[in-house]
């Protein structure tokens, strides 16, 4: 009885241990591919948007969650198209991403607190929280790796065309000192996985 016991804690870090690296490489290859096809990214995450807020509307219509949960669903999905609108530059410091992420948060506190009191299914409570919290903030969480790539233009802020420095120079310097989904994936494989070494003849 104690070594199956022993066994069954062993299998369940296992699990963990794989669960976690397959969602890894997941979010790694989906940073690739944002990165690659930022116009097809843009597409997704709009229709994406576009389907949150027409399930929010069904909710309304068709099932008992409050009201409030709802509109604030809603008003997070307009916070999204806002973001779009620059797509894929997101700017972490600007109001409307600050804001997105504030309300992201009170969703979930509200959610929580009304879950925990009304009784549903799991999946019922998994499916609302998947579907109306997280597929939008993990796109735009994962899409984040695109703006390291996005070449300077006209419309940028401040241009330093001062001395030696001219628009790609600066926003090159500018953008080398950003973190990323992408490029903190970059350094894990390059510092955990080993590093073949070619051989020469």
């Amino acid at each position: 009885m104690l070594l199956l016991y022993l066994m069954s804690i062993l299998s369940f870090v296992l699990q963990a241990v794989f669960v976690t690296l397959a969602i890894a490489a997941g979010l790694y290859y989906l940073a690739e591919l944002v990165e690659e096809y930022t116009v097809m990214t843009r597409y997704v995450i709009t229709w994406t948007v576009i389907i949150t807020a027409a399930i929010h509307i069904l909710l309304m219509i068709f099932e008992d969650i409050p009201l409030h949960l709802n509109a604030l669903g809603l008003f997070q999905q307009l916070l999204h198209v806002v973001l779009l609108k620059e797509f894929p530059v997101v700017r972490v410091t600007s109001f409307s991403f600050i804001t997105a992420v504030s309300t992201l948060v009170l969703h979930h506190y509200l959610a929580l607190k009304y879950f925990g009191t009304v009784f549903y299914n799991f999946s019922e409570v998994l499916a609302y929280f998947t579907l109306c919290l997280w597929v939008v903030p993990l796109a735009l969480f994962v899409s984040l790796s695109a703006n390291d790539y996005v070449l300077p233009t006209t419309s940028d802020e401040r241009q330093s065309l001062l001395g030696d420095n001219n628009v790609v120079t600066d926003y090159l310097s500018r953008t080398s000192k950003k973190y990323s989904l992408l490029s903190f994936f970059s350094f894990a494989k390059e510092s955990i996985l080993p590093q073949r070494t070619k051989k020469a003849f």
